[in-house]
């Protein structure tokens, strides 16, 4: 026997809202036991949680929905981070990860890859930079809470080379398709990955 599509969507939603609420208590009742509660963040809190819930059903459905789905839970879950830093009075030391939670909603969307080779070279690409972009943003985390230290050397330079490696690498992988305008492409990704990896190297090495 198929299951009838209304309970299937009704299970779908109940799961997103359930997860959601969650969520949301979980990082309430972390809050109020640390002593820095804020409670008034919960009108940030709440409807990120719930807008993240509204993607998940999507997310469900599959095929063109699901990409849209994504979209709605990305953006519930940075307006969710921005509701928990607020609620743990944390924005000032917490910012980076306002850096990495959209880099990290981009990177995901690896999984989608486009049919036509240059298409999905392009795509590829963006997805990589966007997580080098969280772990910048990570990196930066790191040093907010005094994890590391790197003095006064430009340390973010090596996060530009690895983006023009990135760029570069993905340049090369499209040397192995035959389509049209292949070389035009080719150039128009290594002379960026180039030039970034070189002020990369310059601003590392303090020239």
């Amino acid at each position: 026997m198929v299951g009838r599509p209304g309970a299937s969507a009704g299970r779908h939603w109940l799961v997103s809202l359930a997860v959601a609420g969650l969520a949301a208590a979980v990082i309430t009742t972390i809050a109020r036991s640390s002593g820095h509660f804020n409670w008034w963040a919960g009108f940030v809190l709440i409807p990120g949680a719930l807008i993240a819930a509204c993607g998940g059903p999507l997310l469900a459905r599959g095929g063109g929905r699901a990409f849209a789905g994504y979209v709605v839970a990305c953006a519930g879950a940075l307006v969710f981070a921005t509701g928990a830093l607020l609620m743990f009075g944390v924005m000032g030391r917490g910012w980076p990860v306002m850096i990495m939670v959209p880099c990290l909603a981009v990177a995901g969307t690896y999984l989608w890859r486009p049919a036509h080779p240059l298409a999905r070279g392009l795509h590829r690409a963006v997805a990589l930079l966007a997580l080098t972009g969280a772990l910048l943003g990570a990196t930066f985390q790191l040093i907010r809470a005094g994890v590391v230290d790197f003095g006064d050397t430009d340390w973010w330079g090596a996060y530009l080379m690895l983006a023009g490696v990135i760029v570069l690498g993905n340049a090369v992988e499209l040397t192995r398709h035959r389509m049209p305008y292949r070389l035009q492409a080719i150039t128009l990704l290594v002379g960026p990955a180039v030039v970034a990896f070189l002020l990369g190297l310059r601003f590392l090495r303090g020239w």
